[in-house]
């Protein structure tokens, strides 16, 4: 069944890259209802001159919602009203098979926290699922579709539950070349990726804050390399920290698609513009995919299968 949060739960921070202080909610939603943000603050956004008087509030979170941004995903509305760094958060859902929930937010940008999924999973679980009156769905893919951008490549090809294979190759000894493949199953969100957190080059940090970008940023809430060192405090939670943070953040943008996608991810050298580019080749091609009342089998294999239980059947 599609599920929802069995209580609201709220977060506060500051954006990565605005650096401005930010509240956000996720709300109990009902069935059919999707992902949605709403920003709160428009009244104020418009006597600053930044949206027009009247402009709607909501933004679902959808591939066909993504706008060009730097190093992170935007989602915007018709009325040019917009939410980024959206990534972390819609990776916990996924993670946690949450497939309805109003996400109210009073700023522009999601708050980094740590810099990774964990603080967000953290409570929703502690908060609850509840089950809904409604059958899930999700999108097969049946057969290849790739993009490929220089030596970045990103490809969805048919497999028989989420899998998500990425590389990457950094100059930095403290990163360098790194792989990992994980079947999606069985909690494999929460037990192998979620607590993996952002990171970046010493030498980048200067150029993106002189640019109006990772002005929130810090230490600690980002895994900061130069050379073979690392900057941050406590150094790595996993070696391979790097690579399980971009296979987090192709989790977050291929929630995108709408529902869960039953597919093989391969991502190599790929960012959250090409991500969004492989959803946009997909949907592009009817042929290339269905959408599927989900099995019992097929539900057992889900990203958020087992991690939590809902507890009990909400009225659609």
């Amino acid at each position: 069944m599609q599920t929802t949060l069995a209580k609201t739960v709220t977060f506060e921070g500051v954006g990565l890259h605005s650096g401005a202080p930010v509240r956000m909610a996720l709300h109990p939603a009902p069935a059919d209802h999707g992902i949605t943000f709403r920003r709160t603050d428009l009244v104020q956004a418009a006597a600053r001159g930044e949206v027009k008087p009247g402009a709607d509030p909501r933004i679902p979170a959808l591939w066909d919602r993504v706008t060009p941004s730097k190093l992170c995903t935007l989602i915007e509305n018709a009325d040019g009203v917009s939410v980024s760094t959206i990534e972390h958060v819609m990776a916990a859902l996924a993670g946690l098979g949450v497939t309805n929930t109003l996400i109210e937010i009073d700023g522009p940008e999601v708050p980094i926290l740590d810099g990774s999924s964990a603080p967000f999973v953290a409570k929703i679980r502690r908060a609850g699922l509840r089950a809904l009156s409604a059958p899930l769905s999700a999108i097969r893919v049946l057969k290849p579709v790739e993009v490929q951008l220089g030596d970045a490549r990103a490809r969805l090809e048919p497999a028989a539950a989420l899998e998500i294979d990425f590389a990457i190759d950094f100059a930095d000894a403290a990163i360098g070349r790194q792989e990992k493949r994980l079947k999606m199953s069985n909690g494999a969100f929460v037990r192998e990726l979620m607590d993996s957190r952002t990171f970046c080059r010493q030498s980048d940090v200067e150029f993106m804050q002189a640019n109006g970008l990772a002005l929130g940023g810090t230490y600690e809430n980002a895994v900061v390399v130069d050379g073979d060192k690392v900057l941050s405090p406590g150094g790595l939670r996993h070696a391979d920290e790097a690579v399980r943070h971009k296979m987090l953040d192709a989790m977050g943008d291929l929630a995108l698609a709408g529902a869960p996608l039953i597919a093989r991810y391969i991502g190599q050298r790929a960012g959250h513009a090409l991500t969004n580019q492989l959803l946009r080749a997909l949907f592009a091609d009817p042929r290339a995919w269905r959408r599927e009342t989900c099995s019992a089998d097929e539900v057992h294999r889900l990203p958020g299968a087992g991690v939590l239980r809902p507890v009990a059947v909400a009225a659609r």
